[in-house]
């Protein structure tokens, strides 16, 4: 198959191209118009595929929920908004609950649906700091410990290649460590971490900040905490969620352009409540939630935002459109840079002869027209 535009990402750029995938790769890239095409999208623009990293549900189903049905509708929904690989991300719950849908995630995995690929999945708790636990439930939280990890990694087959913890809970960084060495990203989040213990953190393996602004002790310019180290080390990845609700987008703005292209991560945060109307309720986490007007799904019992319900694609449209930076930086922060924390970027997140052949179609409008996956049209509008 061929496919071209008059703007395909190629090298931090548009440029008018031709695609040819074959096996499931882009097998090569031809000047445009040099080759029959079976697909000409004139001056849409062709983008490698979008990769979530921490997104809890949408359309009615939540990763915590062991529904094999449910999680491969997900899959199969995702492609709607440009997805192509996604991390399912639990929320802090019993052990028993979390293991039933680790085990259904591997599961799945083992026997996916047509649509988005499960690339791991992305463990957001229990090992939290109570006092920045947000919506996830505090009943829950508990100290972290290397011996009930390998737990729930066996659950879940090994999958789990992200884990959102507060590392100022765990004791001499044991749990850290044991997570390092076996290949698993450490996300400092929901945190209370000072500005010094978050720099041990970095100093003892965190790779990433879980989204940025949210569930953390706040940046002040005498005690500057996580977001202050967050801006502070550049090599470290972080999360965010752009949405106008967890972040005012001249936060986003400050924070992407001075942490730079290569590692802010778009991410959605969304719960089973995305593709709901406003007014829906939901119970998350064993807590009752409601969808506001401004698409944010807050805590009927609290004052916390719960998540989000926003699409990838929208995300893309606000870096470009709200938060005003360049195509450059909404790229990298939604294929690329997600798949240089997972380490797949020797095959995703770019638009390469060799590559896996990912990759998703905007409009001028930023509707995804087109999404494949592994070279499978799986959604056209």
């Amino acid at each position: 198959m061929i496919i071209q535009s008059e703007r395909v990402w190629v090298a931090t750029q548009f440029h008018p191209l031709q695609l040819e995938i074959e096996n499931n790769k882009i097998k090569a890239i031809h000047p445009y118009g040099s080759l029959n095409v079976d697909i000409d999208y004139g001056k849409m623009r062709i983008l490698p595929g979008f990769i979530d990293i921490h997104i809890h549900g949408g359309f009615g189903y939540d990763s915590n929920i062991p529904d094999p049905d449910g999680l491969k509708m997900l899959q199969s929904r995702l492609v709607e908004e440009g997805v192509t690989g996604f991390l399912p991300t639990t929320v802090t719950q019993s052990e028993e609950v979390l293991t039933k849908a680790l085990e259904n995630i591997a599961d799945v995995y083992d026997n996916p649906a047509k649509g988005a690929n499960i690339l791991g999945v992305h463990f957001e708790g229990p090992y939290l700091n109570m006092e920045f636990k947000g919506a996830q439930p505090g009943e829950h939280i508990v100290k972290p410990t290397v011996e009930q990890f390998k737990h729930f990694q066996k659950a879940a087959n090994g999958l789990i290649k992200v884990i959102t913890m507060a590392t100022e809970m765990d004791e001499d960084f044991q749990l850290t460590h044991y997570l390092n060495e076996t290949g698993v990203v450490v996300s400092l989040g929901h945190t209370g971490a000072t500005y010094e213990e978050a720099m041990l953190g970095f100093a003892n393996g965190v790779k990433s900040i879980t989204h940025v602004y949210n569930g953390m002790s706040r940046y002040h310019h005498r005690d500057v905490n996580v977001q202050g180290a967050s801006l502070r080390v550049r090599d470290v990845f972080g999360e965010i969620i752009v949405d106008g609700n967890h972040a005012h987008f001249v936060a986003v703005n400050n924070y992407m352009t001075a942490k730079g292209k290569d590692r802010v991560i778009l991410i959605t945060d969304s719960l089973l409540a995305k593709g709901s109307p406003v007014g829906s309720e939901f119970i998350f986490g064993g807590h009752p939630i409601k969808v506001l007007e401004s698409g944010a799904a807050w805590l009927m019992d609290g004052d916390s935002l719960a998540g989000s319900t926003l699409r990838m694609n929208r995300g893309v449209e606000n870096i470009i459109e709200k938060v005003e930076l360049d195509w450059e930086y909404a790229v990298n922060a939604s294929s690329l840079n997600p798949a240089r924390l997972l380490r797949v970027d020797d095959h995703k997140g770019y638009l390469k002869a060799g590559y896996d052949a990912d990759i998703t179609v905007l409009n001028d409008d930023y509707d995804v027209v087109a999404t494949f996956v592994a070279g499978e049209q799986l959604y056209k509008k």
